[in-house]
């Protein structure tokens, strides 16, 4: 009850901070996102820092104002306290408080003041927070929000009214609370500003049942909790969907995470999504820039390998500006099956997907596991890369299975998707689920979607984990019964072709036989009828 009661009042802090955004005519503006996730943040972190000094010094947590209560203390007992802060913690001074800016609201250039709070916040915390480019530079935590107001008359007063917003409740008390909680407030801080807009690299967010799945199967239930010092990878992050399911499967203090990505945005609501996750020690390791043709994850001067890998890569994309310097010899063992060549007539067609597979796998340790959406017309192509692909994976026995998601899963993309999983460990059977029958279909503004219920995500991930044949749903088959269906991955090519006998007496055939024939005497005499009737009309037509 008290997580649904702070579920209720963070999502009301939101909207009442895209009131405000709306009253300065910044509703659906291309900025607006980053002064909500912004301000959002320059929120939690505030308390978050109140809520760590009051676990660490009592006169704090005592105090009946914990912020006059640290401006009291000695700049060395101040100090003291800062080096006992957990690292994941951003360090404040007291005038970046909350309360601090909300005592000065009526002074001059107050929105000059707040920029500077924000600002001053990220530079002394650059080290922790900042994300890089592939090129080396670092993107802050903070950007100065009131120049997103054109208006400069109007920047006090907007920076006024979302500072008397926050200032309406504290996180402290949920701070105890784990990852579903903040999984649902990122989505709903995040869910107008990561759709498919249509650009040339659109955010896709990655719906929960697929997540779910990913990871269920990744780290089976049994492993949970046994794992240390994993690496987890995603080459094509967006918000980190993907990521925190993995994450949360082995274990936040478990596991580091590595990511890449050519959107800023995404990289920033990565960012934000690993601070709320308690990930803060990974963001050091998310990167922002084009990871086909600028791979930043290296180790030895070789490309680093991971543990564990999850992506739901762009399938199709215009890459043909730099096609062509992904064709060299350093990166002929990475794209082992080819890179795509550009279409005559459509370059947005270009199958990029095969790009992110193939450095997927070349990505992996030798015991690694991964798992990417991919088209379903990936499982069965006769042809080409997707047939190569395929290949590799059986004859060098690094398949762990597919599964294959009803249509409409995704709501942004009429593309029937499956989740490929890879394991290189697994030389045994390979598990492959039809799942495109599960799903109730609902409208989610114009476009259809398809659900999968809590029973049946359970149901997909119970049978894959067990290795459970079921008809019409599931196979369990060795790698040479793949190569014998032309390396097929579609579990519907597998499923037997029963028919059913019934036993019945030679009176009973021969009754059902008359019936035939009787039936089939009938048919012809009103063949017949018909034809003369037909014959009639057109003679009177001819005479008429």
């Amino acid at each position: 009850m008290v997580t649904q009661d702070f579920q209720r009042k963070t999502k009301e802090l939101i909207d009442s901070l895209k009131g405000v955004c709306a009253s300065a005519g910044l509703g659906n503006d291309g900025n607006e996102f980053k002064i909500i996730t912004q301000v959002f943040l320059y929120k939690f972190l505030n308390d978050k820092f109140a809520f760590e000094l009051k676990r660490i010094d009592d006169r704090i947590k005592n105090a009946e104002n914990w912020e006059k209560a640290v401006k009291a203390l000695s700049e060395d007992d101040f100090e003291m306290l800062m080096l006992q802060l957990p690292p994941n913690t951003a360090r404040l001074k007291p005038e970046h408080f909350i309360s601090t800016l909300f005592e000065k609201q009526n002074t001059p250039d107050f929105a000059k003041l707040f920029d500077d709070t924000l600002r001053d916040i990220a530079i002394n915390n650059n080290d922790i927070f900042s994300v890089k480019t592939d090129g080396g530079a670092k993107v802050t935590l903070f950007d100065r929000v009131s120049e997103f107001i054109t208006d400069t008359s109007k920047r006090d007063k907007f920076c006024v009214a979302i500072i008397n917003k926050l200032v309406e409740f504290s996180f402290e008390h949920i701070f105890t609370q784990k990852y579903d909680f903040y999984a649902t407030i990122f989505e709903y801080l995040i869910k107008d500003y990561n759709k498919d807009s249509g650009g040339k690299y659109a955010e896709y967010y990655t719906p929960h049942a697929v997540a779910k799945i990913m990871a269920a199967i990744l780290v089976p239930e049994d492993q949970q909790g046994t794992i240390k010092n994993a690496s987890c990878y995603d080459p094509s992050a967006g918000s980190g969907t993907l990521l925190m399911n993995i994450a949360h499967a082995i274990g936040e203090s478990r596991c580091s995470i590595y990511s890449q990505d050519i959107s800023q945005k995404s990289s920033s609501l990565l960012r934000l999504n690993l601070i709320l996750n308690g990930l803060v020690h990974s963001i050091q390791n998310i990167i922002q820039g084009n990871t086909m043709l600028h791979p930043y994850h290296k180790e030895g001067g070789q490309l680093k390998k991971f543990d564990y890998i999850v992506s739901n890569p762009p399938f199709k994309m215009d890459f043909s500006d730099f096609r062509d310097d992904l064709d060299s010899k350093e990166n002929h063992a990475r794209f082992f099956a080819g890179i795509p060549n550009v279409p005559k007539k459509k370059k947005e067609g270009m199958a990029i997907y095969h790009l992110f597979l193939q450095h997927i796998i070349y990505s992996l340790k030798p015991n690694g596991k991964a798992a990417v959406v991919v088209p379903t017309g990936f499982i069965t192509a006769q042809s080409g890369i997707d047939r190569k692909i395929r290949e590799k994976l059986v004859d060098e026995k690094m398949l762990a299975g597919v599964v294959s998601m009803p249509s409409n899963i995704f709501a942004t993309t009429g593309t029937n998707v499956s989740i490929l999983f890879i394991d290189k460990g697994n030389k045994g059977d390979v598990v492959l689920i039809d799942a495109s029958g599960l799903g109730t279909t609902v409208k989610e503004g114009k476009n259809q979607k398809t659900l999968l219920s809590d029973e049946e995500e359970d149901t997909i991930i119970r049978t894959f984990n067990g290795k459970e044949a079921a008809d019409d749903f599931s196979v369990v088959i060795s790698y040479e019964d793949i190569t014998a269906k032309n390396y097929s991955f579609s579990a519907g090519q597998y499923f037997e072709v029963k028919i059913e006998y019934i036993d019945i007496t030679h009176d009973e055939f021969e009754s059902k036989m008359q019936g035939f024939s009787d039936n089939l005497d009938n048919l012809f005499d009103e063949s017949k009828d018909l034809e003369a009737e037909i014959q009639k009309q057109l003679a009177g037509l001819k005479y008429g």
